[in-house]
């Protein structure tokens, strides 16, 4: 129990914790909205706003799915959190998305982070309460095509956080809540044929996450959502009828404000925090491309980038490889990925692994991730 109340303390509190003690490393509220929630995508380093089509495709860029080849599609996935100490900690992930016609498409998912089950006792004896800490996204998209090569969607995210535990015996601890939209684009062109091979351009872009900050009780401490820039670009190099290789590479920018030393006294202190919380959320975006206390030189270490591949052989078999790479200033996060695809009739799994290669240990490090897929009813053809 008590290394689930650690790392419930660290989910909840996280954003002030890595004020203090990390400096510059930016931390918002419910960052399961920023673990990639598919084993495909998982698969080619934590990238989807510029890949292929596929029935995950909400959390990254739902325009993708104005260019279905499939009138209907469901995903579902699980992903293991931080398994080597503890079993029931999981992100789970569901998904559908319809063709309204050939130029538009309608998508729901939902995205759902639980910390399994604590029991709070106040001394040996006690019975106990049980807590079921919790946070979920629930997610619908409109996208349509603006051009034969270009779409566009929005969408509208409700997100609640239940991560507090009942205090003094008190069970009706309030859960927190938001509303965010998502503005993104895709590109996908015609195919064209090249000296030894055909190929396709891909490219995409996701402003996600749009929202006022989330507060846990009343009067409280207000944190920003992980509002996310993330584009990308991708080239689908088309060998022959069975062979495929898509090559992308994607970047992405937190679009929250930098922990600053407002008072010049050389440490990110309590003082520090309560000027840091009066920043809104429309000034945080907008300071978040200028604010880095080192210049232009950190505010690009505020970038992550990731760079995947995938190999298709007659569409049903699938490998896949990523990189993904953040600065140690910023959090540190550096992994390889691997993972592979089945396909049989309309449905479709994927798996795909992790192995950290920087010092800062990875939550997801060592877990095996599944996805399954299902596309259904009437083929649409895009060229």
């Amino acid at each position: 129990m008590m290394k689930k109340i650690s790392i419930l303390f660290f989910l909840v509190f996280g954003l002030k914790i890595s004020a203090q003690q990390e400096q510059r490393v930016i931390t918002t509220a419910v960052p399961f909205l920023t673990i990639a929630a598919d084993a495909r995508s998982a698969g080619m380093g934590d990238m989807g706003v510029a890949t292929s089509t596929d029935a995950l495709s909400q959390q990254w860029n739902p325009s993708k799915f104005a260019f279905a080849e499939r009138k209907m599609g469901i995903g579902l996935s699980y992903t293991p959190y931080l398994e080597s100490i503890i079993t029931d900690i999981a992100l789970l992930n569901a998904s559908f998305y319809s063709k309204i016609d050939e130029k538009s498409a309608f998508a729901l998912s939902l995205r759902y982070f639980t910390l399994g089950e604590i029991v709070l006792r106040q001394f040996a004896n006690d019975p106990g309460t049980l807590a079921k800490p919790n946070e979920l996204a629930l997610d619908g998209s409109y996208s349509m095509k603006l051009s034969p090569t270009f779409s566009m969607a929005i969408g509208g995210r409700f997100i609640r956080s239940n991560l507090k535990l009942p205090q003094n015996g008190d069970v009706d601890s309030q859960a927190a809540s938001s509303f965010a939209v998502d503005i993104s684009g895709y590109y996908r062109s015609k195919e064209k044929a090249y000296s030894s091979f055909d190929g396709r351009w891909r490219a995409g872009f996701n402003l996600s996450n749009l929202g006022s900050k989330i507060q846990y009780d009343e009067g409280g401490q207000e944190n920003f959502l992980p509002t996310n820039l993330k584009f990308g670009v991708g080239f689908d190099f088309i060998l022959d009828q069975d062979n495929v290789i898509g090559i992308t590479s994607e970047f992405n920018k937190l679009l929250v404000p930098t922990p600053q030393d407002f008072d010049g006294d050389g440490d990110i202190d309590a003082e520090d925090n309560a000027e840091y919380q009066k920043i809104g959320f429309f000034s945080g975006l907008t300071k978040s491309f200028s604010d880095a206390p080192d210049g232009f030189g950190e505010e690009l270490k505020e970038f992550t980038w990731a760079l995947g591949a995938e190999y298709t052989y007659q569409n049903a078999f699938m490998i896949r490889t990523g990189y993904f790479n953040e600065s140690e200033e910023k959090g540190s996060r550096k992994f390889f990925t691997l993972g592979a695809g089945f396909r049989f009739k309309m449905a479709q799994i994927d798996l795909s692994y992790l192995f950290s290669t920087s010092q800062v240990k990875n939550p997801l490090e060592n877990t095996l991730r599944f996805s399954l897929t299902f596309s259904l009813g009437e083929e649409f053809y895009n060229d």
